[in-house]
């Protein structure tokens, strides 16, 4: 299996940003985590972070053919139709994630535009939420 795992604008801030709403652990202590588990589900996953909105679009466009993405499009999931476009495009099984839980935060944070396009939604489990959307996608 190949898998894509997307993170979005700021989460190159994990550990640092407002640690009580996004936790301890740095960006590097998470995907460290989910090669670990990757490696012992013989999985293929390729990690990417950006804070450009064309860059996710490009690594989704590339992930063609492959069996999943797991995507906290962070701030992007409530303004990017083109994130949106570009998931619907490729016909990837795809998970939202969200290390918050933005249904108990601002108002704005209540839409995603990616999660109609996407097989499910994982919110506010904190960065275990990575795993499970992993473990979701590999259990067919």
């Amino acid at each position: 299996m190949r898998i894509l795992v997307i993170h979005g604008p700021n989460l190159n801030m994990l550990g640092i940003r407002e640690p009580g709403i996004y936790g301890a652990l740095s960006l590097d202590t998470i995907n460290a985590r989910l090669r670990e588990w990757a490696s012992e589900a013989n999985v293929d996953l390729t990690i990417m972070q950006s804070n450009h909105e064309g860059a996710i679009v490009d690594a989704i466009q590339g992930a063609i053919g492959w069996d999943g993405i797991v995507i906290n499009a962070g701030g992007f999931t409530h303004t990017s139709v083109a994130i949106r476009d570009a998931i619907s495009a490729v016909k990837v099984p795809a998970i939202e994630v969200h290390i918050s839980n933005v249904y108990a935060r601002e108002e704005f944070r209540h839409h995603s535009f990616i999660a109609p396009v996407c097989r499910g939604s994982i919110a506010g489990l904190g960065w275990i939420g990575y795993r499970l959307a992993l473990e979701a996608l590999t259990a067919g």
